[in-house]
């Protein structure tokens, strides 16, 4: 294994999940999580961020899909943060304004080591598919308090909540294929403190 890959292993009462992660890859994604539409979202992740990523997660979908997502999350946060390591050499921030159709959807972040998320999304409607929408704050928070990432989403444009989700998704997967990117501008640690 690389030192840009990880494997992340989560089981609780609720769900079992198991995560394997290439940050240099080429946006191939095995997910399969019970949610149809929250594995399509993921699969965006990788594609757009260029990520190999594996995702198998067996959850409580007899309940809800909260446990379940919110779990990925989790452990996409993990497994992001033990990829990255101590980060040196990696750009650190990235943006991305992504259309899709009538939406627009706005995406930055900074690699810092302080787990932060503000999700500003408008849904027209509660569910897609079985995805509850009121899932996709909940994911985003997760994954940036586990990995150590500040993490911005906000809705610019937008009437369909299909439309809306996946350029959220697909716009993390840009902004974070930036921020992730190693340049040979970058020395060691790009911050002034010399610890991300």
């Amino acid at each position: 294994m690389s030192n840009r890959e990880a494997v992340v292993e989560r089981r609780t009462t609720e769900t079992d999940i198991a995560i394997r992660l290439n940050l240099d890859g080429t946006g191939e994604s095995e997910i399969h999580t019970g949610v149809g539409f929250f594995d399509h979202m993921l699969t965006h992740v990788a594609r757009h961020g260029l990520l190999d990523l594996v995702v198998k997660a067996k959850g409580d979908l007899h309940i809800d899909d909260h446990h379940t997502v919110e779990d990925v999350g989790i452990a996409i946060g993990g497994a992001l943060r033990d990829a990255l390591g101590d980060r040196s050499g990696i750009v650190r921030y990235g943006h991305a304004i992504l259309p899709m159709d009538e939406a627009l959807v706005l995406c930055a972040l900074d690699i810092s080591g302080r787990g932060m998320s503000v999700c500003e999304l408008e849904y027209p409607v509660e569910k897609i598919g079985a995805f509850s929408t009121e899932m996709v704050p909940e994911f985003f928070r997760a994954v940036a308090h586990n990995a150590g990432i500040t993490l911005h989403i906000r809705q610019m444009a937008g009437t369909n909540g299909h439309h809306i989700v996946e350029a959220a998704f697909k716009a993390f997967g840009r902004a974070l294929a930036e921020a992730i990117n190693k340049s040979e501008r970058v020395t060691g640690i790009p911050s002034t403190k010399g610890v991300l």
